[in-house]
């Protein structure tokens, strides 16, 4: 049986299929580069599998799948500077992944494409139907990692302490749905260390008792106390915030822990 192939439209596949590639790696692996050298690293790797293609030694499928790593690390070589080999081989299996997803939605999308034009798919609807697939997994690679980045992000907290603004770390969890069982408001967990630092803070005749629930223990009480004001600082705003309830966590905030406070997501909210 044989085959035949149209070397510029195995060009300009090739070439779609690696911008789209290169770029979707480039997310995962948070690199940069400028539009000109992705375009022209994939035009690299595409005339690398095009030579592949026509050159006399073993069949086809051999001579494509023996090149694939090493154009792969080529191609990410010269568009995002990478230079250490193990650096290189784990951007090729995650340019990998991206293709063989990438894959998957663009013979999703032909096949049901096929049932509706009745025909062979043409070189235009097959580079559009990359495109769209490309910016489908675009968009859900993008939303798996903020949503990472999110419950992971830290922000800077400025609490009063004898008449000074004590700075800290502290990790906004999203997990925290701590809430005052009276009035319902938020609390956010301060280690104990950070507590005998703000304690003069502290309002006594505001004290609460906060039930709660955790892994290894099955129900507890926290104490914890109101304080007049915090800032809570972000990249690109503050927010300042009255009467705040916070818990003393006895456990799962050590000392020498980056962050001193968990954060109520709740206290962000406009």
């Amino acid at each position: 049986m044989y085959y035949k192939l149209y070397i510029d439209s195995v060009f300009a596949l090739q070439a779609a299929s690696n911008l789209y590639l290169l770029s979707l790696a480039g997310q995962i692996l948070k690199c940069t580069a400028t539009h000109k050298r992705i375009l022209a690293s994939a035009m690299l790797g595409a005339m690398a599998v095009c030579a592949a293609i026509v050159a006399p030694a073993g069949t086809v499928g051999c001579r494509l799948l023996i090149c694939a790593i090493p154009v792969s690390m080529c191609m990410l070589r010269a568009a995002f500077g990478i230079r250490l080999l193990k650096q290189l081989f784990f951007a090729s299996l995650a340019m990998a992944g991206s293709g063989f997803f990438l894959g998957s939605i663009m013979i999703w999308i032909l096949n049901r494409l096929r049932t509706v034009l009745k025909g062979d798919i043409s070189l235009v609807i097959t580079l559009a139907t990359g495109y769209l697939s490309y910016r489908l997994l675009l968009k859900m690679i993008t939303v798996i990692q903020n949503r990472r980045e999110s419950s992971m992000r830290t922000v800077v907290i400025c609490l009063p302490e004898n008449g000074r603004t004590l700075r800290v770390q502290a990790l906004l969890d999203t997990g925290n749905h701590l809430a005052d069982p009276v009035s319902g408001a938020p609390v956010s967990l301060i280690s104990k260390q950070l507590a005998e630092q703000i304690h003069p803070a502290f309002r006594p005749e505001k004290y609460h008792a906060v039930p709660f629930r955790s892994i290894g223990t099955d129900k507890g009480m926290l104490d914890a106390y109101e304080i007049p004001d915090l800032i809570i600082e972000e990249k690109t705003r503050s927010v300042r915030k009255e009467h705040v309830i916070v818990a003393i966590c006895n456990t799962g905030i050590s000392g020498e822990s980056v962050y001193q406070m968990i954060l109520n997501p709740r206290l962000l909210e406009d």
